[in-house]
């Protein structure tokens, strides 16, 4: 899937990106503002385009003053087509957390990074993912005796104190993330590039403020956050009428 603008993946014409651009607007546009919110194509093939979908009715067209903008008409039958279309990025991430939020053991903070995040990956890029999973005994035993770290955990002391993944936990932890890779490809076409840390590990990189903590925290998509109890908050679905 092409993530600057997914309705590529079933509309290589400009009518997916019109549709999209006028849904997610909401309101009447002018051909030049549909042009400014439409990811490709010039104004005049935009003017076009629009021209052939409001005579399949889709899109409507009206007169106001000497001005003439358009609306998705959502009562057409094909109408929650341009809706879906608006939301397959959101629906990606939708999926993944849910995959996530099904797991024995849950990840304590997981989000995605990168171009797929920015929208600006195209359908040979990656999904970067970073994914940090609790710690075990040993490596909770190893971190508390070494204070920078235990510093560097602030507000994440309690959370990667209680949260501990036995050795029996790790097989099947391994095993949840292999199904990632198998599931990701098949819901967008396009690989996916995991990062997978310890909580011990994760803290380092926010108090070194690393190079990869600077990469996700720039333009993250937080999809499962254990620690300050916040996830990723979707796009309501509009209901066909």
């Amino acid at each position: 899937m092409d993530f600057s603008d997914p309705s590529l993946t079933i509309s290589p014409t400009l009518d997916g990106s019109i549709l999209v651009a006028l849904e997610s607007a909401g309101k009447p546009l002018t051909v030049s503002e549909v042009a400014s919110a439409s990811t490709r194509g010039s104004e005049i093939g935009i003017r076009k385009a629009i021209g052939r979908l409001v005579h399949q009715g889709i899109v409507t067209a009206t007169e106001i003053g000497n001005t003439r903008v358009y609306t998705l008409n959502r009562e057409h039958v094909a109408a929650h087509i341009a809706t879906e279309l608006a939301q397959l990025r959101s629906e990606t991430w939708r999926r993944i957390t849910r995959e996530i939020e099904g797991w024995n053991v849950r990840p304590l903070y997981a989000s995605v990074f990168g171009s797929a995040a920015r929208g600006d990956g195209d359908s040979e890029s990656d999904i970067d993912l970073l994914i940090v999973r609790p710690s075990t005994i040993a490596e909770i035993t190893a971190a508390q005796k070494n204070k920078s770290v235990l510093d560097g955990l602030g507000m994440w002391v309690e959370a990667f104190t209680t949260h501990v993944m036995t050795d029996a936990q790790m097989g099947k932890w391994e095993s949840n993330v292999d199904s990632l890779h198998d599931l990701i490809p098949r819901w967008t076409g396009n690989p996916l590039q995991a990062i997978t840390l310890t909580a011990v590990e994760w803290s380092e990189h926010r108090r070194t403020k690393s190079a990869i903590y600077k990469n996700v925290v720039k333009d993250e998509i937080r999809l499962y956050d254990e620690f300050t109890l916040i996830t990723y908050t979707y796009p309501k679905r509009k209901e066909s009428s």
